[in-house]
């Protein structure tokens, strides 16, 4: 699956973001390359850097942002029609238009303005050109198949909640057109080395949300159902979520104007042109309707359990908690994965192009163990803390404590997948540079049907309160087979992954991990014990199991000289006030 993505779309995740700019030092290298090159993981994190304090931001006023609807809708047949339906436009984008751009747009901008800057930049205006066209034409045709997108989706729901969400689809569907034009805009900048811009604008977009549920929670009285909310009530919520997108959209613009882009319509695209594009797009888009249809089944079945569960008594179990568990999971892959992908896929486009093959296996190690340094700690902390980490940021308004360990509960089976998905996603990244995209598409069938079967299998076998608990291991289960199938290609590709220096890596990682989780644990279990659950508690245990045990690990990893470590800590602190 595209990174910021699913289980399905997360709203606001993947889209372009705005303010700062920065530029990527190229250190010419002879063909062939090799060993840590100069601008390998200095470079990478150089280019990394103002992207991960952005995505940091965005994160974090977006969690901000998901506690206060959570607080505001609850985590019932409310918060499950809006969530639904407000996840249908990124799934239509991202069916269509999303993984062409990552797949497809970048490498071929590239490649078209090493040729020639000229012709690149003629080429960079009809392709920006078509996508407006589409999207607009994307967006109309979403509002009129409101109820067939709920139907797919919405699994077994009926009556108010089904008439709310589909009332919610129709009026969400505008954010499409405002989310391809700022996703393409994003795309644009990162293939002219400007990273920052496209990590900033959703904090815009995540401030108008929280401002809309702060707004909602004053205007409610008790709790609202998808039966007693009003027409107001309504138009506040479509209002906020539309405008919000809106908003982080206008931000790119005068980025994109200070990189030289001027849009100029024009279609006049030349012979052969559409055709490239139309062959590696044809397998993009296999990609996503094949992922499309493991995301349909997943989201069914756990919309199915929370309406299996609400009318059993077992309290708010489905799509909701497992949307937010999933928030919260992708919170470290997006801070640095995205970031080391986003820096890296120009550079291995342009060392794929110039068929320096050894270089790009080089790029995707270098990514690999700079991403691993962060993932591995932050799946051990979710795993530990998971409870305190739901109860501190959900259990507020009309979420109650209980709704949070639902919450924690997935949360902790969708932290044995954060290792195994940023592997995958940057294994994508190496096939799009090479302009492979077909061999991604095969991949993915190998992945979505691991997680249909696992998903099938829970909702036939699992009590209804841990349905969505299974169907997150199904997804964890389904992103380390899509790894490994990455792995055995491109190892024959590349003529080698790295596997040694990766392996070795990860070695002195895991044992630096250890002390992180005792500490974390020991700190879980005191708390618990001298006071018990709830938000209090929970922060007090969140803030010391974090903050030891991150220290902890830190100093284990430089005690196993793990090289990425030391360069992490390193471009940091030179950043830091008086540190050059």
């Amino acid at each position: 699956m595209p990174p910021g993505a699913y289980p399905g779309v997360a709203p606001g995740a993947g889209a372009p973001e705005a303010t700062a700019e920065l530029e990527t030092p190229q250190t010419p290298m002879p063909e062939g390359g090799g060993g840590e090159r100069r601008g390998g993981v200095s470079g990478v994190l150089r280019s990394s850097a103002i992207m991960a304090l952005g995505t940091l931001a965005s994160r974090i006023t977006g969690f901000l942002r998901t506690a206060m609807l959570v607080a505001a809708l609850g985590t019932g047949a409310l918060a499950d029609a809006y969530n639904t339906a407000n996840t249908v436009p990124f799934i239509i984008y991202d069916l269509l238009l999303g993984g062409i751009l990552t797949a497809v747009v970048v490498p071929l901008i590239v490649r078209a303005r090493e040729q020639d800057p000229e012709y690149g930049a003629r080429y960079e205006q009809r392709l920006f050109t078509l996508a407006v066209l589409g999207l607009a034409t994307m967006t109309a045709a979403a509002v009129l198949l409101g109820p067939v997108f709920i139907t797919i989706y919405g699994g077994a729901m009926e009556g108010a909640q089904r008439d709310l969400a589909v009332l919610f689809a129709r009026l969400f569907a505008v954010q499409i057109f405002f989310l391809g034009v700022s996703a393409f805009s994003g795309a644009i900048l990162n293939t002219r080395k400007r990273f920052g811009a496209p990590m900033w604008a959703p904090v815009l977009n995540n401030i108008v949300i929280c401002a809309t549920a702060a707004t909602f929670l004053v205007v409610a009285s008790g709790r609202v159902t998808p039966e007693s909310i009003s027409n107001g009530q309504v138009a506040l919520l479509a209002a906020g979520t539309i405008g919000g997108m809106t908003l982080q959209t206008l931000a790119l613009w005068p980025s994109l104007r200070g990189s030289g882009f001027r849009w100029r319509p024009r279609l006049d695209f030349k012979k052969g042109e559409l055709g490239r594009i139309g062959r590696m797009a044809v397998w993009t888009l296999t990609y996503v309707v094949i992922t499309q249809i493991g995301f349909a089944v997943t989201t069914r079945l756990a919309n199915a359990a929370g309406v299996l569960g609400r009318k059993d008594g077992l309290g708010d179990v489905g799509y909701t908690p497992y949307f937010n568990a999933y928030q919260l999971f992708q919170l470290p892959y997006a801070i640095i994965g995205v970031s080391v992908i986003t820096a890296l896929l120009p550079r291995m486009s342009e060392h794929a192009a110039g068929g320096r093959m050894r270089d790009v296996r080089d790029d995707f190690s270098n990514g690999l163990r700079l991403c691993s340094v962060v993932i591995l700690p932050a799946a051990g902390l979710m795993g530990v803390l998971a409870s305190e980490i739901t109860v501190v940021l959900f259990a507020h308004g009309q979420t109650t404590v209980a709704n949070a360990q639902v919450i924690a509960d997935v949360l902790r089976m969708f932290a044995v997948a954060l290792v195994p998905f940023a592997a995958y996603q940057l294994m994508l990244r190496v096939f799009y540079a090479m302009q492979d995209t077909r061999t991604p598409a095969f991949i993915s069938v190998g992945v979505v049907v691991t997680n249909i079967a696992m998903a099938v299998l829970s909702y036939a076998l699992l009590p209804t309160d841990k349905i969505i608990v299974g169907i997150a291991g199904g997804f964890a289960l389904a992103q380390t087979v899509g790894a490994a199938l990455g792995w055995l290609v491109l190892r024959r590709r590349l003529g080698g992954m790295d596997g040694r220096r990766i392996f070795v890596a990860y070695l002195k990682l895991v044992v630096a991990l250890w002390p992180l989780i005792g500490f974390a644990y020991a700190t879980h279990a005191v708390v618990d014990a001298a006071l018990g659950t709830g938000l209090d508690s929970g922060l007090l245990a969140l803030v010391v199991g974090s903050a030891g045990g991150g220290l902890l690990y830190l100093a284990f990893a430089r005690m196993m000289r793990v090289e990425e470590i030391g360069s992490m800590l390193s471009t940091v602190t030179r950043r830091l006030p008086g540190r050059g």
